[in-house]
């Protein structure tokens, strides 16, 4: 499956990135020992970063985004007091609202069979149509085109 002939060769390359990403941090903070800020750069940490997020679109990338900007840098930044106390609870909330929206929408819409209105946005994939046809060699499957 990793091996040149198998179909995700390229994925090797990121063991090395891996092994060689934290480098260049190293030496940053070798040569600049004054900047205390750059003992925060944790490159394993930041290239796992995203494995925790869900796929998505890129509309709810910024939203969650901006939420996360607004509170995370404006409040922080006038307001301390208030944001340490309500930080968690706006959390919380907003994990509550996604769950309780889709305990609702599936009772009262999906298990009608009502799943919205067909338009642009609501697909799940970003791919094209053909990208579930085969590309093996002399395979033929109706509407895919035959290697």
């Amino acid at each position: 499956m990793f091996t040149k002939e198998g179909i995700y060769p390229e994925l090797n390359w990121f063991f090395l990135i891996g092994l060689l990403s934290p480098v260049p941090v190293w030496l940053l903070l070798r040569k600049f020992p004054e900047k205390k800020w750059l003992k925060l750069i944790h490159m394993p940490m930041i290239m796992a970063g995203g494995s925790g997020m869900p796929s998505a679109r890129a509309v709810h990338y910024l939203s969650w985004g901006a939420v996360g900007i607004f509170f995370n840098y404006y409040i922080f930044k006038k307001y301390k007091g208030w944001w340490a106390r309500h930080t968690y609870i706006l959390s919380a909330a907003l994990d509550a609202g996604v769950a309780f929206m889709a305990v609702l929408l599936y009772f009262s819409l999906q298990s009608h069979e009502i799943y919205g209105p067909l338009w642009w946005g609501k697909d799940t994939d970003d791919h094209c149509e053909l990208a579930n046809c085969p590309t093996a060699p002399g395979i033929e499957v109706e509407g895919c085109p035959v290697f």
